[in-house]
């Protein structure tokens, strides 16, 4: 199998006709200059160079959330430069992220000229009135069309989605990925919102008019989230901001983060609680004081059973005095579990009374 990679080139605000609430991308990125064609064949070019070509799958990616907004021109320098790589045999494909008010049947057909596999859409929410709160500039109607156009023009259609903007609540959310799922997305995004300096909210959270969604609360959310969207077989590709020299803990140097649910392994804290509660669950059912509990998964899942930091070993532990025993198995899919409880305080009180009759024996 191909190992897949995908080569990152920002193009922040280039072209974005709204300045969101929440959006500083030069911060989010890194990137503090505008894209140019000839940075982008450097940025390439240097990823290539550690690449194998033949044995990996490789894609060119341009993110920063409006690429068919920007100036039509400088699209086609990057499309045209991306496409070379394709032609000659170095790249398999071009993906991009946009806003959904930018998506017409006359801009795909110039990303297919281009060999554009892939388009992401910045939903955000469902919600117009959130929306509109967070300065969007665009509606859910706006998401609705782009998404039947890209799906009906032959992309990929990914979605973007964010967890605790002004005014919405869980309950907004799970209604956005509801709507999302009907929309028939290949793969999603979920992005808990982080207060960035220099933005909008950056002013409201100082001005105490808007409270960051805590880290545990964040947590909960996404884990309803990811349920919904991989029961539906939806690619869940990302969970939380990447960790940056810039998106990086508040306070810390560097750091353009003010305030928020920030974790540098957000997505495996979402997902290690998802573990924890599958585990909770099976003991539960049953009527019996557990006392070890074995869990056989793919080696791929070790970590996340286990829990960031031995968090859900400790926990079990700690609330239920429960032993956590993990068994890899190839054979097991990745993301899934058998969960066999290997000993109950029946049995400790039987090995116990078995310990002591074999003491008196050797008293004997």
């Amino acid at each position: 199998m191909k190992r897949k990679y995908v080569i990152p080139i920002f193009v922040p605000h280039l072209g974005c006709p709204n300045d969101c609430i929440f959006c500083n991308q030069k911060s989010i990125s890194g990137q503090k200059t505008n894209m140019t064609k000839e940075k982008a064949k450097d940025i390439i070019d240097n990823y290539l160079k550690s690449i194998k070509v033949q044995n990996s799958q490789i894609e060119i990616a341009f993110y920063g959330g409006s690429f068919t907004a920007i100036d039509e021109k400088i699209q086609n320098e990057l499309l045209e430069l991306a496409n070379t790589y394709i032609k000659e045999g170095k790249v398999e494909s071009i993906r991009i992220s946009t806003r959904p008010d930018y998506i017409t049947k006359e801009i795909l057909k110039r990303l297919k000229k281009y060999n554009v596999k892939t388009i992401e859409l910045g939903v955000q929410s469902a919600s117009d009135y959130i929306l509109k709160r967070s300065n969007r500039g665009h509606t859910f109607e706006d998401v609705k069309k782009a998404s039947k156009l890209i799906r009906w023009n032959g992309f990929i259609l990914g979605h973007q989605m964010m967890v605790g903007l002004p005014e919405s609540t869980r309950k907004d959310e799970i209604e956005t990925a509801k709507k999302l799922i009907k929309l028939k997305p290949k793969m999603v995004r979920i992005y808990p919102v982080l207060v960035v300096k220099n933005t909008k909210l950056e002013k409201e959270y100082e001005e105490g008019i808007y409270k960051p969604l805590p880290l545990a609360q964040a947590i909960e959310t996404c884990k309803e989230l990811v349920r919904m969207f991989a029961n539906k077989k939806i690619d869940i590709i990302r969970v939380g901001l990447q960790n940056t020299d810039e998106i990086t803990k508040p306070g810390s140097e560097k750091s353009e983060v003010v305030a928020g649910p920030y974790h540098p392994a957000f997505r495996q804290l979402v997902e290690s609680s998802m573990w924890y509660d599958a585990i909770v669950e099976k003991i539960k059912k049953l009527n019996v004081k557990v006392q070890e509990v074995q869990v056989t998964v793919n080696p791929t899942d070790v970590n996340n059973v286990i829990g960031h930091k031995k968090e859900n070993v400790l926990k079990l532990k700690d609330y239920y005095d429960v032993d956590l025993i993990i068994n890899q198995d190839e054979k097991v899919k990745q993301g899934k579990s058998k969960i066999d409880i290997t000993k109950v305080y029946k049995d400790f009180k039987e090995e116990n009374s078995a310990e002591d009759k074999e003491k008196n024996k050797i008293k004997v």
